[in-house]
């Protein structure tokens, strides 16, 4: 049939079934006339049928209602309401009063009902999508009073669907990959679009999938959606995207059917299918030969138009590293073999390499017979520079003996210069190293010599520094490690290994052990130390000690008899001659104490003191050291005590007043002999001295003017009463203590047991002290005492 003739059948039954639908409800709701009992179920209600108004039976009866399930058509637009059905009872008979009642959803507003006849409307355009059925109630009620006659009956208004909704892709657009060289029908995503028309009722929401663009690289299934590769090996490095535009039809694709559309952006991702190709076939580098071991010396690389982990390359030497000169590695940001040095090159050896190097993918994909390769051929020329000397050795190992003389040749280090012009080469030492200059070296020949003493016990190695400096180029300077080691002479003699102090018991045994002695040499002989012990000559016939060789390089000192006493001799010297077996052999004297003692009977030592053997026998020990406990005891009380009394200063003062040169308790006066003391002219000159003298050791906190003595001629030196007069100052001087040296003698402390010394006194008279026992402490103190005498008996007269 052609399509026009198909099209124009599906237009007449799309109009014959809008007939249908519009006709089904009148029909269906035509009363059974003359019948009191409806066909239908659901529901019951109470008539009258056949009987008398006096005659009324109460009877279950069928409902007298006459319908079917209603429908109305979606998207319904014209001048006038559309009828939707019509309702009608048994009841309504003759002229009798009744009417109709609609309630539930969309009563009132959307669907309205004619009272007297029983005709639903659809007020407004109904959209299936919103709400595809109402749910209603029906009821016949008495027109006057509003009595119900039957019960509420329910029924559903369905919406009945027309195709008016498009298809559309809710999740577009797409992103989707699928790798380069895929197969022919290789999936590579699916679409999903929706129909908000009825799926159930007719073909509104039958969809059908086609491409509008992307043809002829991906192909789609029409009822799954599935997208897949159509055309065989699509390459990523010569197009890596595709739009495709995919196209959903409702009504199974016919015509009069709505569409959407969406698109679908599909990449191709990358496979590992091209090799790395080097840039060139041929490098050429130029690197000096003093260029440093692992250095750049060039780079090289190789391009994959591959992405990702596919394009990554390893470098690496295939050909023409015999002795391993060089080494390639791979910069991993650049994807650039990075050339560098494994050893030093040198001109002079070889000035030309050729190398070949391959670059390789890192991996591959399955199935294939290996990664991509590809070589390239690097030349490398050496070029000349001017090079520092190279010494023959790294470093040296020389010896020297210790106390050799001044400039004894210890050994010698050689440098060349490696150029080819071999310019000549100077050595010297690197005083950094050689801070006390000991050793010398000849800048021509590199003869290294001694130019101090060494000492072995002082110092066993030397480490010193030597650089060798072209003659021609001066900042071309190498250097070498010299170690210099001192060998040993015997140089030193043994001697004791401490100082040791042997006891011997009274009580001891002829032949016991007094001491073992061992010694020690500063030499390190290369055949080991062995001592020889003897006693001087003059003791070999010593009657007291004799010594025994413990083949240890130790001797043991004996006892010859057990009649030492401690009255008799306390300590005896024991002098020992100890030798070493060096060439020449060394040797010195050394003395053993040994010290006389008083033992127990177990031997062990309990004094060595003689004072301690003449106390009585039956004292001990513990009684000993609790006597002198309490003597010590005593001493201590009977010293503080003392120092309470002489603690006592001359004048109570501040803290801060107290004069460091008055407080002095030992000075003692020289009497009339002692012209040091002080200046006897200032007693004899009353007149130099009537003026005020400050302190010159102190600053006055207050400033007193003395009072004005009595001035005496100068024939008539009245001494007493200057010294009335320095005493009276003093007493009313608060800010020091008096300047006169004389004052010093006169202080005591208080509470003394002399008893002050002086006649000078401040706050108490002296008249009732008696002086006579100054005549009995000798000459010295006799004048003195006759001068104290005749100034009592003046007072008293």
């Amino acid at each position: 049939m052609p399509k026009r003739s198909e099209e124009m059948l599906v237009d007449l039954w799309m109009s014959l079934l809008l007939v249908w639908i519009t006709c089904v409800p009148c029909v269906s709701m035509t009363p059974i006339i003359g019948q009191s009992k409806s066909t239908q179920t659901g529901g019951s209600a109470v008539v009258a049928s056949g009987l008398g108004e006096g005659q009324r039976l109460l009877s279950r009866a069928k409902r007298g209602w006459v319908w079917n399930q209603m429908f109305v058509l979606e998207e319904f637009s014209g001048p006038d309401p559309i009828l939707v059905g019509r309702l009608h009872t048994d009841l309504d008979v003759g002229g009798k009063n009744i009417k109709y009642v609609l309630a539930g959803e969309g009563a009132g507003t959307i669907f309205a009902i004619n009272e007297l006849t029983g005709d639903i409307h659809a007020m407004k355009r109904l959209d299936r999508e919103e709400k595809a059925e109402y749910t209603l109630t029906a009821q016949v009620v008495n027109a006057d009073t509003d009595e119900p006659l039957e019960p509420p009956s329910e029924f559903i208004i369905k919406v009945q669907d027309i195709n008016d909704n498009p298809p559309q892709f809710i999740e577009g657009p797409y992103r989707a990959s699928v790798p380069e060289m895929s197969a022919v029908g290789t999936p590579v995503t699916r679409v999903t679009a929706t129909d908000a028309d009825d799926p159930v009722y007719g073909n509104s929401a039958k969809l059908v999938y086609s491409i509008l663009e992307g043809q002829p690289y991906f192909s789609i299934d029409p009822n799954s959606a599935t997208i897949k590769v159509a055309l065989h090996g699509m390459d990523r490095e010569m197009r890596e995207e595709y739009l495709v535009v995919i196209q959903a039809k409702d009504m199974g694709g016919h015509m009069g059917g709505l569409s959407g559309t969406t698109t679908v952006t599909v990449t191709l991702t990358d496979i590992n299918d091209n090799p790395p190709k080097f840039s060139k076939s041929l490098y050429e580098f130029v690197i000096p030969e003093d260029l440093p071991t692992e250095k750049m010396g060039g780079k090289v690389k190789a391009n994959d138009r591959d992405i990702g982990e596919n394009s990554k390359s390893t470098y690496s030497i295939v050909e023409g590293d015999d002795q391993g000169m060089f080494e390639i590695i791979t910069d991993a940001q650049t994807q650039e073999g990075i050339l560098r040095l494994k050893k030093p090159i040198d001109y002079e050896s070889k000035r030309a390499y050729t190398l070949k190097v391959e670059a390789t993918n890192t991996r591959f994909e399955p199935g294939s017979n290996g990664p991509f390769k590809d070589t390239a051929t690097v030349k490398i020329v050496v070029e000349d520079s001017d090079e520092p000397p190279v010494f023959s050795k790294p470093m040296y190992f020389l010896e020297v003996n210790e106390n050799a003389p001044i400039n004894t040749v210890i050994g010698t280090v050689t440098a060349r210069d490696p150029d080819s012009s071999g310019s000549l080469v100077r050595y010297f030492i690197d005083r950094h190293t050689d801070l006390e200059r000991q050793f010398n070296i000849n800048v021509d020949d590199g003869k290294i010599t001694l130019a101090k003493p060494l000492d072995r016990e002082t110092d066993m190695w030397h480490n010193i520094t030597v650089t060798a400096t072209e003659v021609r180029n001066h900042s071309q300077i190498s250097r070498a490690i010299v170690a210099i080691r001192v060998m040993d002479i015997n140089d030193n003699a043994p001697e004791f290994a401490t100082e040791y102090e042997a006891f011997l018991c009274e009580n001891g045994k002829p032949g016991q052990v007094i001491q073992t002695v061992s010694a020690v040499d500063k030499d390190d002989p290369i055949q080991g130390h062995y001592f020889d012990y003897r006693l001087v000559p003059e003791m070999l016939n010593n009657p007291n000690f004799t010594i025994k060789n413990n083949q240890d390089n130790s001797i043991s000192v004996l006892a010859k008899h057990d009649t030492f006493r401690r009255q008799k001799q306390e300590m005896y010297f024991l002098p020992i001659i100890v030798t070493d077996n060096g060439n020449p052999p060394m040797s010195s004297t050394n003395t053993l104490t040994i010290r006389v003692c008083g033992c127990s009977k177990d031997g062990i030592v309990q004094s060595c003191n003689v004072e301690a053997y003449v106390l009585p026998i039956g004292l001990s020990m513990g009684a000993l050291i609790a006597i002198l406990a309490c003597i010590i005891l005593l001493l201590v009380v009977l010293f503080v005590t003392l120092r309470r009394h002489k603690n006592e200063p001359l004048i109570i003062k501040d803290d801060e007043d107290v004069r460091e040169n008055i407080i002095r308790y030992d000075d003692e006066g020289g009497g009339e002999e002692d012209t040091e003391a002080f200046d006897i002219a200032t007693l004899q000159n009353p007149d130099g001295i009537n003026g005020y003298l400050p302190r010159k050791d102190i600053k006055p906190d207050l400033q007193f003017m003395p009072r004005a003595g009595q001035h005496s001629g100068p024939n008539g030196v009245d001494v007493d009463e200057f010294i009335n007069v320095r005493l009276h100052e003093a007493d009313n001087d608060p800010t020091a203590p008096p300047y006169d040296s004389i004052q010093i003698y006169g202080y005591e402390g208080r509470g003394s047991i002399a008893g002050s010394l002086s006649s000078l006194e401040t706050a108490s008279s002296d008249s009732d002290q008696n002086y006579d026992y100054l005549r009995e402490w000798g000459p010295r103190f006799r004048r003195l005492g006759e001068l104290y005498s005749v100034g009592e008996s003046d007072r008293e007269t």
